[in-house]
């Protein structure tokens, strides 16, 4: 019942349940604006019904994205108001372009693609919905920024107890923003298109508007095949970037407790019940130093020496962070992301054959693979911020100092529990609603191909 536990947990719960919609969205603006472009170019009626079908789907997890979203700008100002008083000088700013720009520029041009089908010219209509993309990922963006000063702060000068912004640009173009944002993006990206593999492969399998959705599936297997590729190019970047400013993290992600030059890469460790001491462990030799420094020799520090380095720079304490968490999140995103890059060649080389036979195996492994980048997507989003415990801002501002001396444990408590069953029942609806309109495809129905205001669904247009 420690506070800190508590607005920890809470923070937690709601980021995890919030970014389970947010690389979708990403992601499926812009295969719908691509979708949308061929239909222009080609004229071809396809892939209207393909523009409107997906982007139905968009738009339900789009609206249950910002109500999730929402909460947790508050919580800066109530479970962790230290926080907010030390650092919010430069950490709203990102927030507030976030929203005043990118979002409203999202949301706006949102509006005016649903209503405007047959109001707006074929090319005009498709450049809305590419605004619509490019503001749904420069929000990620803006959010990534101020997540980056939190990894990396730049940017910034101490003034009277509190940390107050010294230049935007150098903020804004933090250096770590160039390795976490691309990888973002593609992420985003290589969801999407698992999400339309897994789809069009359970309509395919059942034989269902068969040409929409082969090239549905067609589309999706070149965007995840380069996607994924891109997702590991990133996500190695963001190591060796990792080894540069936090070297515990890296060094708990592999279990590391000793430094070790070349570096050994672990297979699998089991360490004691205290994350203090390794029990068992299978290790390949060089691996690390190979993924840290792109050659197989190389110093990768461990946890034992670098908490007695931090011991000296910041003082006593206890600066390793759960090593168990860190660890296995780590093996979570990498194991996902090695299956996704198998799928998604598998699936490329089914459409460079032009014959996509979709055998009920196959329309299973599809179906069930699109759960993938969910599970890859929570789990590296958990490394990223657990694995800088005990840090809030690195180097900068401890979480125990953050939390809010005001919010007592009960609030927390109350809180907690109402958050985690709102957002159960959010997540309910969203998968209930997603799949009600995936199932249904691409009938008879025009009530399915938003064509008219009084064809939106209902909560569409009182979010909007």
């Amino acid at each position: 019942m420690d506070p800190l536990i508590l607005a920890r947990l809470q923070f937690a719960i709601t980021t995890v349940y919030h970014f389970f919609f947010v690389p979708l969205t990403l992601g499926l603006s812009i295969i719908v604006a691509v979708m949308e472009t061929l239909y222009v170019r080609t004229g071809n009626a396809a892939y209207k019904q393909m523009t409107k079908f997906w982007g139905k789907l968009f738009l339900i997890n789009f609206a249950m994205g910002v109500v999730t979203g929402i909460v947790q700008e508050f919580q800066f100002g109530m479970n962790w108001s230290e926080y907010s008083r030390m650092v919010g000088d430069i950490f709203g700013a990102p927030l507030a372009i976030e929203a005043l720009l990118a979002f409203f520029l999202e949301s706006t041009f949102l509006g005016i693609w649903v209503f405007g089908w047959d109001k707006l010219s074929k090319g005009l209509h498709a450049g809305v919905m590419w605004l619509v993309a490019i503001g749904s990922n420069l929000s990620a963006l803006w959010i990534l920024i101020a997540n980056s000063f939190m990894q990396q702060p730049v940017g910034f000068v101490i003034r009277n107890g509190r940390a107050e912004m010294d230049n935007f640009f150098t903020l804004a173009l933090n250096p770590n923003i160039w390795e976490q944002f691309p990888h973002v993006l593609t992420a985003g990206l290589t969801t999407a298109a698992f999400f339309v593999l897994g789809i069009s492969a359970y309509h395919l399998a059942r034989k269902h508007q068969e040409d929409v959705f082969r090239r549905s599936f067609q589309i999706a297997a070149v965007v995840g095949t380069l996607a994924i590729f891109m997702v590991t190019l990133g996500g190695h970047g963001q190591a060796q970037h990792m080894v540069e400013t936090q070297p515990m993290k890296m060094a708990a992600a592999e279990a590391l407790w000793k430094t070790e030059s070349p570096a050994s890469f672990s297979l699998l460790t089991i360490g004691d019940l205290t994350q203090r001491e390794e029990v068992f462990s299978i290790r390949i030799p060089h691996v690390l130093s190979l993924l840290a420094y792109n050659q197989l020799e190389g110093e990768v520090k461990g946890i034992y020496d670098l908490q007695a380095a931090y011991e000296e720079i910041y003082g006593p304490g206890d600066y390793i962070p759960p090593v168990a968490i860190t660890y296995w999140t780590f093996r979570i995103m990498v194991g996902a992301g090695t299956l996704m890059l198998g799928l998604a060649v598998w699936a490329l080389f089914m459409v460079m054959g032009e014959q996509i036979a979709i055998s009920p195996r196959a329309q299973k492994i599809f179906f069930w693979a699109q759960f993938l980048p969910y599970a890859a997507n929570s789990a590296g989003w958990i490394l990223t911020e657990v694995g800088r415990t005990p840090w809030v801002v690195f180097g900068v501002m401890r979480m125990e100092d953050a939390v809010s001396p005001a919010v007592s444990v009960g609030e927390l408590l109350f809180t907690l529990i109402g958050f985690t069953l709102v957002y159960g029942l959010l997540m309910y609806a969203d998968v209930y609603l997603l799949a009600k309109y995936a199932k249904a495809g691409i009938g008879s129905d025009e009530g399915l191909q938003l064509d008219t205001e009084d064809e939106m669904p209902s909560f569409v247009g009182a979010h909007d």
